[in-house]
């Protein structure tokens, strides 16, 4: 199953509407911990490594301005959409960017889900450039779950929700063990079994192993496989950068699942980003909405204790108005056919 061009995943609609100022919504205890919009760490993909990656797979990382973001070739015409995602906003130096971009025959840069817990308002120092506006749609989850790495296992361990305790315990009971490895494959078979059985699309499986090359070479990605007598049934990829565990990608067969094999991954993970020195949990992705299909695996991750958190809204800095309109509405188009084409594959 091919992955979707990146091209087409970060396009979105037209939108003129800058951010409107709206109180701040009571504080979270991580949001009150990392108040300040400069406080969270450097995220992942604003990392030169990362760059390095993305540019090994065929998509050109650049920086400018104090982001750093990717180039993605639309079809048919000369221009490019640039896509700088987790970006630290108040870092950002827009005219540069925009200088850049337009040099790259970019039509708009995507400053998608930055890097800030929500406050529905610029943070100080951010002024919205003459043509910076509020990008309709996320490309990055907007929502996530984080878990403070601080107290000890055993706070950590209590503080998960009572049937999250029990799948652990009952894994362990089963005798499910889980262990670091480094071949690749079985994630990927993994990665596609779960692909196919949920209906979304997933990367080819060159982008996982050079993200896993790259990664772990430089010493920051580890893979660990959870496996009943010796046959895998889930195997997540992990990543840690400057104080923070990612988890991006994961896969699980649809094999046992009454071991719960997991819940006593989710339970490793946590204690190796502990072992790392490793202060918070980034679990990648999440919703806030319960009948999003997206739930199931949001309530997984809050089973452990984490907070849902919200970033702040995506903005879109646009270099060719007119290019960006036309492309807008193919945008739209493209995404019709391909949810009705995801309807029919899983129909049959």
């Amino acid at each position: 199953m091919g992955g979707i061009p990146p091209a087409l995943q970060i396009l979105g609609e037209i939108c003129s509407n800058f951010f409107e100022c709206t109180p701040p919504p009571r504080q979270t205890r991580l949001e009150a911990k990392y108040m300040s919009f400069s406080n969270l760490p450097e995220h992942l993909v604003q990392s030169e490594i990362w760059g390095k990656f993305k540019t090994a797979v065929g998509t050109p990382s650049f920086t400018a301005g104090g982001v750093r973001f990717t180039l993605h070739k639309l079809p048919l015409i000369p221009y490019y959409i640039a896509y700088a995602p987790k970006a630290d906003l108040s870092k950002v130096n827009f005219d540069e960017v925009a200088k850049k971009a337009k040099g790259l025959k970019a039509v708009v840069v995507r400053f998608d889900v930055p890097n800030h817990l929500y406050r529905g308002y610029y943070p100080d120092g951010v002024v919205p450039h003459m043509n910076l506006a509020r990008a309709p749609k996320d490309t990055f989850a907007k929502y996530n779950v984080l878990l403070d790495l601080f107290p000890s296992e055993e706070e950590l361990f209590k503080n998960f929700k009572e049937k999250t305790r029990y799948n652990v315990r009952l894994a362990q009971k089963h005798g499910v063990i889980v262990n670091e490895s480094s071949d690749i494959s079985i994630f990927l078979k993994l990665n596609r079994e779960t692909a196919k059985r949920q209906g979304f699309y997933i990367h080819p499986d060159i982008y996982y192993k050079t993200m896993f090359d790259v990664l772990s070479k430089a010493g920051l990605a580890k893979f660990l496989v959870a496996s009943l007598d010796k046959e895998p049934l889930a195997s997540w990829i992990l990543i840690s950068y400057k104080g923070v565990l990612y988890y991006p990608y994961g896969g699980s067969s649809d094999k046992h699942r009454e071991v719960m094999a997991s819940n006593l991954l989710m339970w490793e993970a946590i204690k190796l980003g502990k072992n790392l020195g490793c202060k918070i949990f980034d679990m990648w992705g999440a919703t806030n909405d319960e009948k999003d299909p997206w739930w199931g695996f949001t309530r997984f991750k809050l089973g452990y204790g984490g907070e849902l958190v919200k970033y702040e809204d995506s903005l879109d800095l646009v270099i060719r108005p007119s290019i960006y309109k036309i492309f807008n509405v193919s945008y739209k188009i493209f995404w019709f056919f391909l949810r009705l084409k995801t309807k029919i594959f899983n129909f049959q």
